[in-house]
């Protein structure tokens, strides 16, 4: 019996390839979004730090330019706190929708993958059928030849 075949192997292989970039651009976009999520907390620190600094040294009493200088500071470091929080809620929705193109993918290779599975057991069968059927025929040959051989 000849050889098993997948008749969609080629668009199997295609969709593999596919899902295996989609992996790989969205692992991308996870590392993107950690090394976000790291940067905005070293600015929230920063920010944190400054202004118990600017606190301290209100207790301790400053100038007006002083007092001016770090409020500017303050408002400054909130305004790229809020640039970057915004960056990092982008690139979160890039990963969300780039993880949802990856379970698709899969939805996609997974059905094939079942297919291939449903006609491998096929074919399995099929050879497994003829091999039953080959050795049905061995037999009754044997016995019909037995029985003659014992009649003469």
């Amino acid at each position: 019996m000849k050889k098993f075949k997948f008749s969609l192997d080629t668009v199997l292989s295609y969709k593999e390839q596919v899902l295996d970039a989609l992996k790989g651009e969205h692992a991308a976009i996870l590392v993107k979004v950690r090394e976000q999520e790291d940067y905005l907390d070293g600015l929230w620190s920063k920010y944190r730090a400054y202004n118990a600094e600017y606190s301290q040294r209100k207790i301790e009493g400053m100038t007006i330019l002083d007092a001016t200088i770090y409020q500017s500071g303050l408002r400054h470091m909130e305004t790229v706190i809020q640039q970057e929080t915004e960056r990092l809620e982008t690139l979160r929705k890039e990963e969300e929708a780039k993880r949802q193109e990856v379970v698709e993918a899969k939805k996609e290779t997974s059905s094939l993958d079942k297919l291939k599975e449903k006609k491998l057991d096929l074919y399995n069968k099929s050879v497994q059928k003829a091999e039953e059927i080959l050795i049905d025929e061995f037999v009754s040959s044997a016995r019909s030849r037995n029985g003659a051989s014992a009649s003469a």
